[in-house]
């Protein structure tokens, strides 16, 4: 009788033991199963905003003061034949395009890269200054130097986003406190103001100043070809691939300097190469387009908001979110007006106000 006792006491521990393990099991099956499904629905969402960026192009390319039908921009990327509407669309409307996209990429991930690493909601390249620098640098270079080619006034639109993204890190971070969002915010304006009067002092006492950028300061594709593209490329892919493959070093620092430098991420390496990336990317889509505000500060959120806080996703979807923004701003400022159209620049500074507007007022604003 004694020895069943002792039996039944060992086999209850073994029991609990075995249910412990297959409830584990099967705790960790339904999380695979629930990462499969999310990364699942992320990728498919990513397509379908590349379905909707390939819509915007092609609307870019058939929407304008002369309409063209789909079926005849078709036909003229198989067969052109030099005709009128064959001449609109590759010498006016594709480079148009093309450069949409890829400044409206440029400008969400530059937004999004500066968000995650300062962890400021309201980081973006307009926001805090970097634009501006890239902008007043150009402008200079046009005024004293006499230079008029893109390939060359690039150099000086990185020039001046590094400057102006270091002037802005130093005056937010001046006496005890960090640099609190608020903080670079404020410092990013201000100096996004000085240099903006310094550019519109050059522009008013220089008419062959004024003459090159009066169109470009406000942001604008009008005008721009493949040769403007092909110049920039380089810097714009190098930036977009540095970005990309930073995100896993982000979600570490989002833990915390202390908590990523213990996990082995190399803090100092991320945040030069992240600083590197923001500047070829600003410094090339303002080269291109001119200063354009707003697109890195709300489409960051609304990718956030799609799929969570998870760099890996976070950088794509705001890099597709952002070209579909800026093609789709620069296809409607074309039809707007009844004569004439509005300047891409104005068309994202008009959508992105609002939500800058939104989040200042918030109470709470989220932290990253």
């Amino acid at each position: 009788m004694s020895s069943e006792r002792t039996t039944a006491v060992i086999g209850a521990p073994a029991e609990k033991a075995e249910v412990g393990r297959e409830e584990a099991a099967a705790a960790l099956e339904e999380r695979t199963r629930s990462h499969v499904r999310t990364r699942v629905i992320r990728t498919v969402g990513l397509l379908a905003a590349l379905g909707v960026l390939l819509l915007c192009i092609g609307l870019s390319v058939s929407v304008g003061a002369k309409p063209i039908p789909l079926s005849t921009v078709w036909d003229a990327l198989w067969n052109n034949d030099g005709s009128y509407d064959h001449s609109v669309i590759f010498e006016l409307r594709v480079p148009r395009a093309v450069l949409g996209v890829f400044v409206g990429a440029a400008l969400g991930l530059a937004g999004a890269l500066m968000q995650g690493l300062t962890r400021n909601p309201l980081a973006e390249p307009g926001i805090l200054g970097v634009n501006s620098g890239a902008a007043a640098a150009v402008v200079f270079a046009i005024y004293l130097f006499g230079v008029t080619s893109p390939d060359a006034y690039v150099w000086f639109a990185f020039l001046g986003a590094a400057v102006a993204s270091i002037a802005v890190y130093a005056l937010g971070s001046r006496g005890r406190s960090q640099a609190t969002p608020v903080r670079l915010a404020l410092a990013g304006t201000a100096i996004a103001a000085v240099l903006q009067g310094l550019v519109y002092t050059v522009i008013s006492l220089d008419d062959f100043v004024f003459d090159r950028i009066r169109f470009w300061q406000v942001g604008s594709l009008v005008g721009r070809d493949l040769e403007l593209f092909l110049r920039v490329w380089p810097f714009l892919l190098a930036g977009v691939v540095i970005a990309l493959a930073l995100a896993p070093a982000l979600n570490t620092i989002a833990l915390g300097d202390d908590l990523a430098s213990a996990l082995g991420a190399r803090l100092n390496r991320t945040r030069v190469l992240a600083a590197l990336a923001i500047v070829l990317l600003c410094g090339s889509a303002t080269a291109t387009a001119g200063p354009i505000w707003f697109v890195g500060l709300t489409v960051p959120h609304v990718a956030r908001a799609i799929v969570g806080p998870d760099q890996r996703w976070l950088l794509p979807y705001s890099a597709v979110l952002a070209a579909i923004l800026l093609t789709a701003a620069d296809t409607l400022g074309r039809v707007v007006l009844p004569s004439g159209e509005l300047e891409v620049g104005i068309i994202t500074a008009l959508v992105g106000a609002p939500v800058f507007i939104a989040l200042v007022r918030r109470k709470r604003m989220a932290q990253l």
